[in-house]
């Protein structure tokens, strides 16, 4: 068992009274234990700018970013076992905020398009697919979250 830790920092920064508004900056900063940290906010599709902070970094980009981080490292480790030299993954990941069953607002379902390339050793499609399935069986992130989470690989372009 592991425990994983990241600490999120706000401060208002305007009057009592726009807090009380709901007119108050969503800025505010992550820190996670290796000592990185990100500028985070809502996202403007949530809170309208200049609330939000479109340069940040919002809770959906980085739920999209866990899922597509964690099914590209089982990925490479696979790849490695089978003995497939990886030269380069890059992944176009999208999560689809909308209505869940519930009615409720959620990430409902997570694409991710991971483009691989390889050495001089190349997959066959089935080869590359399974091992692509195992990334998703194995990611502890996808196996924590109720969304879809959907690996639709795309061709490398170089």
């Amino acid at each position: 068992m592991a425990t994983y830790h990241a600490e999120i920092i706000w401060a208002r920064e305007a009057a009592p009274e726009d807090f009380l508004n709901n007119r108050y900056s969503r800025r505010h900063v992550m820190r996670f234990d290796g000592g990185v940290e990100l500028p985070g906010s809502s996202s403007p599709h949530v809170v309208p700018l200049p609330w939000s902070e479109a340069a940040a970094v919002d809770p959906e980009e980085t739920f999209v970013a866990a899922l597509s981080s964690c099914h590209m490292l089982w990925f490479l480790s696979i790849a490695a076992r089978r003995g497939f030299c990886v030269d380069g993954y890059r992944d176009a990941a999208e999560g689809l905020m909308a209505r869940n069953t519930a009615g409720r607002l959620a990430m409902t379902r997570v694409t991710l398009r991971p483009a691989v390339r390889f050495g001089d050793r190349q997959p066959t499609p089935d080869e590359l697919l399974a091992m692509h399935h195992e990334a998703h069986e194995e990611c502890f992130i996808a196996n924590s979250v109720t969304a879809d989470v959907r690996c639709e690989p795309v061709a490398a372009g170089g």
